[in-house]
């Protein structure tokens, strides 16, 4: 029975961890579906996106008060998971606070000090944000994009997080009044109290050291369970942002905003239209213009939809949804993430991706919500871990019309005209300069 503790610790996170590699491996399979797209560049800056967007949530200051909430939250969650390798080796060697007995006595009541100060500080921040979310109920949290399993989502976290800094507040109340009490397996490493978790004291203080030992054991193993659990569940929820937000600054895109990608495939068919004796005489007609499913984005699109934190920042800028369109950028991204699953599903059970008789444009994304577009780029600015809704949009409104010629007669007469006359409007070239002998007359 000696072993029987560490023993179910190590089935425990040996299920956890195969479970969430295996899941990462098929989220990672998902992502390589995407065309390939070279990232390699300016890699100083690259390090320097991820460093301030990532992991300083530079972009969330615009709002202080709730970017200083969120950090605490982030940054919380980064920093006591040193809380949680003491646990894990606790959990593998049969020990009980492993780091207290390596390290000086005054260094780590320290450090748990602060963990406990961000414990307490996450637990505030997340009771705010979710008074924000179902109390207040701000706009941008009750859109019908989030109707269902993502309002549920972001709740489920919320009180996640809460319960367990809960107990770990509560595990570390426990131990210390172990410690005082002389509690054998508690007394091999004295800590001391703690700033916070002794001030829970008064409720523990009445009961027995057998009943202390009860309450302090199953606290650890809620705790470390909730850890493997909150691990797994990640994967499936939009909190992956939480890990994938790193790579995605990283490769964030480097060019102004407004700057758009051509399509080097319809430049050259412009100049072989122009100049036929430079087309290649074995020259192949390209497969296809833009993107009509996920196969057709590249692979840093469909991190961009892992990556997405449905905060609907993107939305609450776009222009086109303020006035009441039917465009939300959210609603791209969650949407493509939506198929890219299902595309995943589909190879698991096939072992290769069979038809499905589905695509992301028109079963997913409507003709309406492209059309609405601006491709203004206030989502982007808004996306604070560098996602691009317009890109996506872009590519598939280019599949949109140069596939199926699917397009409103107003932007057709536009298409022709600068066909035949180079420009927007309806002048031949040689009479755009009349304006101007027309305001010398005058």
């Amino acid at each position: 029975m000696q072993f029987l503790p560490q023993i179910l610790f190590i089935i425990l996170s040996g299920v956890a961890i195969f479970l969430f590699a295996k899941k990462a491996s098929e989220i990672r399979r998902n992502i390589l579906l995407g065309k390939d797209e070279d990232f390699s560049d300016n890699k100083k800056l690259r390090w320097k996106n991820l460093i301030f967007l990532a992991l300083g949530q530079k972009k969330m200051f615009k709002n202080p008060l709730v970017a200083i909430m969120h950090l605490v939250v982030y940054v919380g969650f980064i920093i006591i998971n040193i809380e949680v390798l003491e646990i894990v080796l606790d959990g593998l060697f049969n020990q009980h606070r492993l780091f207290a007995g390596l390290i000086p006595v005054g260094l780590y009541s320290f450090l748990i000090n602060v963990f406990e100060i961000l414990a307490v500080g996450v637990t505030l921040a997340c009771i705010i944000f979710l008074v924000r979310r179902n109390v207040i109920k701000l706009k941008r949290f009750i859109s019908k994009d989030l109707n269902g399993w993502p309002k549920s989502d972001a709740n489920y976290i919320l009180i996640t997080e809460i319960v367990l800094m809960s107990l770990f507040l509560i595990m570390n109340a426990t131990d210390t009044l172990l410690q005082k009490n002389g509690a054998e397996h508690y007394t091999h490493n004295l800590t001391g109290n703690f700033i916070f978790s002794s001030l829970l004291h008064p409720l523990f203080e009445g009961l027995s050291t057998s009943n202390l030992i009860v309450v302090e054991r199953v606290c650890w193993w809620l705790h470390i369970a909730g850890i493997f659990a909150f691990l797994n569940y990640l994967p499936y929820s939009k909190h992956l942002h939480v890990i994938l937000a790193f790579p995605n600054a990283y490769f964030a895109r480097l060019e102004p905003q407004g700057k758009m990608k051509n399509m080097p495939a319809i430049q050259n068919e412009v100049l072989y239209a122009m100049q036929p004796e430079m087309a290649p005489t074995d020259a192949a007609p390209p497969a296809s213009f833009g993107a009509k499913d996920v196969f057709d984005l590249t692979w840093k699109n469909l991190l961009d939809a892992y990556s997405c934190t449905e905060c609907g920042r993107c939305t609450a800028a776009c222009p086109a949804n303020i006035t009441g369109k039917i465009l939300s950028p959210r609603s791209i991204m969650m949407k493509t993430r939506d198929r890219l699953e299902e595309v995943g599903k589909n190879i698991t059970t096939n072992k290769e991706f069979k038809d499905d008789s589905k695509s992301l444009l028109h079963n997913y994304i409507t003709v309406e919500e492209l059309r609405a577009c601006t491709s203004c780029n206030a989502c982007v600015e808004a996306c604070p871990v560098s996602i691009s809704p317009l890109d996506i949009i872009v590519e598939l409104r280019r599949n949109l019309i140069m596939e199926e010629s699917n397009a409103p007669q107003e932007w057709n007469s536009t298409f022709s005209n600068i066909e035949n006359n180079f420009a927007p409007w309806k002048f031949s070239p040689d009479e755009r300069d009349k304006w101007a002998e027309e305001l010398a007359e005058a």
